[in-house]
C-alpha cells in the first residue's frame, strides 16, 4: 500500500509567517504600532499575495491534470493544436510568480525581524522614580 501523498499547505504564505515568526499574519497587526505595524502589514500583504498566487497555480495545475486524465481515459478528444499548449504556459507563468512571491515574503519577514529587533534594542527603559530625599528640609522664615 502506498503512503498518501503529502499535499502542500493550502495557504503557504500564512504557513511561512507562522513558522518564521510564531504568529499568523493577522496576529502580527495587533502586536505593534508605528513602524513595526507598517512592516507587519507588509508581511501580511506578502503572505496573502503568496496564498493567492498559490491558489491560482494549483487551480491551473488541477485543471491541466483533469484534462490529461480525460485524454488518458479516452473520454475527450485530443486537440490537434496541443493538449496543454495554453495551460502549460499559464502554469509556467504562475510558477514563476509563485517563486517571486515566496522571495518577497522572505524579504518582508527579514525586514520585520530587523525592525522588531531594532525596536527592542532602542526601547527606553522604564522611568526610574527618584528616591525620596533624606536631606533635611529647609523651612522659610
Amino acid at each position: 500500500m502506498d503512503a498518501p501523498a503529502t499535499r502542500p499547505p493550502a495557504r503557504p504564505g500564512s504557513q511561512m509567517v507562522r513558522q518564521a515568526l510564531g504568529k499568523t499574519p493577522s496576529e502580527l497587526r495587533f502586536l505593534h504600532e508605528g513602524p513595526e505595524l507598517v512592516v507587519a502589514f507588509l508581511v501580511g500583504r506578502a503572505a496573502r499575495h503568496l496564498d493567492d498566487v498559490h491558489r491560482q497555480f494549483t487551480d491551473a495545475a488541477q485543471q491541466a491534470a483533469t484534462t490529461l486524465t480525460r485524454v488518458a481515459r479516452g473520454t475527450t478528444t485530443i486537440n490537434s493544436l496541443g493538449v496543454l499548449q495554453h495551460s502549460a504556459t499559464q502554469i509556467d507563468i504562475l510558477a514563476a510568480r509563485r517563486a517571486d512571491a515566496v522571495d518577497r515574503l522572505r524579504e518582508s519577514i527579514d525586514a520585520y525581524r530587523q525592525v522588531a529587533a531594532a525596536d527592542k534594542a532602542t526601547a527606553p527603559s522604564p522611568r526610574a522614580t527618584p528616591a525620596p530625599s533624606t536631606a533635611p528640609r529647609r523651612t522659610r522664615r
